[in-house]
């Protein structure tokens, strides 16, 4: 097995939809997990089918068919199967592929510390309070924006902050970061993004992520266009908010309490446990 393959793998070809949620492609982890043939991993895939209906649980809710739109020789195209899968998905992939590949040890490990420890069903993300639900979607634009920033580079991009002001500005009625600490009234290099509530995370969830899936199709190193598509996607953002009649980000209250504040809270009371 590759010496650098570790649970970074399985990060890097992590995706979150436009409500938040993780998911993977199956077609991009049967490649991680270094299986040569996707007839083979599909009898992993199906076992792990049958696992997850003997656990009482939807199959549907998990592992989610979908086509992929390939390139053939001559310009052809043609749409191939392919999964969504949520964390639970995969780690009962993982349970179910060749144990002796270390790339499948290595998974069973990550997914079996993940799965519980980050996916949250609809409904237990319903039952959280505002302060947890901002504390889940904080720590996915984390996540996110590494892979926003890592892909940025490889597109060309050296001014971040440039790149990070054009996303909020397209998000934000042209708002920059420093506009919007200024607004929220924070202090010096105080994080903005600890300082929105889970509604105004989820806008921004879905401008990286979504910036961060047309940035992968860009075959250029283009520093200018990378910026210029991060803009454009903060402003279909907010069109769509508008379109919805949902309320725009500038307009959404800022929490009392920074993401750190409820942290340091968080980790009082499970010290005091």
């Amino acid at each position: 097995m590759d010496k650098d393959l570790n649970g970074q793998n399985f990060e890097s070809i992590k995706h979150i939809d436009e409500s938040g949620v993780e998911f993977w492609y199956a077609r991009e982890l049967y490649i991680i997990l270094q299986y040569k043939r996707w007839d083979k991993f599909i009898n992993v895939i199906e076992n792990a089918k049958i696992a997850c209906e003997k656990s009482n649980n939807l199959i549907d809710d998990h592992f989610s068919q979908v086509g992929k739109m390939i390139k053939l020789a001559k310009g052809a195209k043609r749409t191939i199967l392919d999964y969504k899968l949520t964390r639970y998905a995969c780690y009962l992939i993982m349970q179910n592929a060749d144990p002796n590949k270390e790339s499948v040890a290595l998974g069973q490990t990550y997914f079996a510390v993940q799965t519980r420890k980050m996916e949250l069903t609809e409904e237990e993300y319903n039952n959280l309070t505002e302060d947890e639900k901002r504390l889940y979607r904080r720590k996915q634009t984390k996540d996110s924006n590494k892979m926003l920033y890592k892909i940025a580079k490889e597109k060309g991009v050296k001014n971040f902050e440039r790149f990070t002001n054009e996303g909020y500005k397209g998000l934000y009625n042209g708002e920059t970061a420093n506009d919007i600490a200024k607004r929220k009234g924070l202090r010096y290099r105080e994080e903005i993004l600890d300082n929105m509530g889970s509604i105004e995370l989820g806008a921004n969830i879905f401008r990286i992520t979504q910036t961060e899936a047309l940035l992968e199709k860009q075959k250029q190193k283009n520093e200018k266009k990378a910026s210029n598509t991060h803009y454009k996607v903060g402003l279909a953002v907010r069109e769509t908010i508008k379109k919805i009649g949902g309320t725009l980000p500038e307009n959404l209250p800022t929490p009392k309490k920074s993401i750190k504040e409820l942290e340091r809270e968080k980790l009082k009371i499970d010290k005091n446990k």
